[in-house]
């Protein structure tokens, strides 16, 4: 985001930020389990229904052509028949339309490319105004997805929104990001660009409402089921 770009977002969104207690609550990431290790490796594209792809044989052009990935997360070729591509990274795609294509061909070798991409989406959850879907289109941060989705609501606890990616190997990741601080000190480093498949969970004070939506939304609609347990500290010592 711009600097420019930066100013104004902080200038709508100071309105919005928490009123100061004198008890803050800290939510500190004990044992995230079922996640690995954060890191910041940008995370492999995974094909997903709606995806165009552009599919060649470099010794068998003839058997070029451009698939959709259907509904159901397969595409239907001329040399491999019905192959499933969703959730594939593209080497790994390359690798099972040529295993396919085999039935056919002898080594087949293969490139897969993007024609068009439907799959550049994030999730926003949490204390926003309209949680949802949304298209990912350049480069954004955690903070525009949030802007996307309406901005926060009165009750948003905007210094630890969670952030959950996928890692180059196709497991889950888990952090906080610190939207409060980007927006009142202007801290380039307390947002974060987001990558396809990304999601975003912004949490009211009480962090059982992230145990609750993860459960109910991330577990049983994404496709891996993992829980997280946080610790809730007072600054002022008093027990929670």
């Amino acid at each position: 985001m711009s600097g420019r770009l930066a100013r104004r977002a902080a200038l709508c969104l100071l309105p919005l930020l928490p009123a100061c207690t004198g008890q803050e609550l800290f939510i500190r990431e004990e044992r995230p389990e079922g996640f690995t290790s954060w890191q910041d490796t940008p995370p492999a594209y995974r094909f997903a229904p709606g995806d165009r792809l552009n599919v060649r044989f470099r010794l068998t052009p003839e058997m070029n052509e451009v698939a959709l990935v259907g509904p159901d997360g397969t595409v239907s070729l001329r040399a491999a028949g019905v192959v499933r591509v969703a959730g594939l990274s593209v080497g790994e795609a390359e690798r099972a339309i040529a295993e396919a294509s085999r039935r056919i061909l002898r080594d087949p070798e293969v490139n897969v490319g993007f024609d068009e991409t439907a799959a550049n989406q994030v999730i926003v959850g949490g204390e926003v105004q309209r949680a949802g879907v949304y298209p990912l289109l350049g480069r954004r941060g955690v903070l525009e997805a949030v802007m996307l989705a309406g901005g926060f609501t009165p009750q948003a606890r905007m210094n630890q929104v969670v952030l959950i990616r996928r890692d180059p190997d196709n497991r889950p990741m888990l952090r906080t990001v610190d939207l409060q601080g980007f927006v009142q000190a202007a801290r380039a480093d307390a947002d974060l660009p987001l990558y396809g498949g990304d999601i975003v969970f912004v949490p009211r004070s009480r962090i059982a409402e992230v145990a609750n939506w993860v459960d109910q939304y991330v577990n049983r609609t994404l496709p891996f089921a993992r829980t997280f347990v946080y610790s809730v500290q007072r600054s002022s010592g008093v027990p929670f």
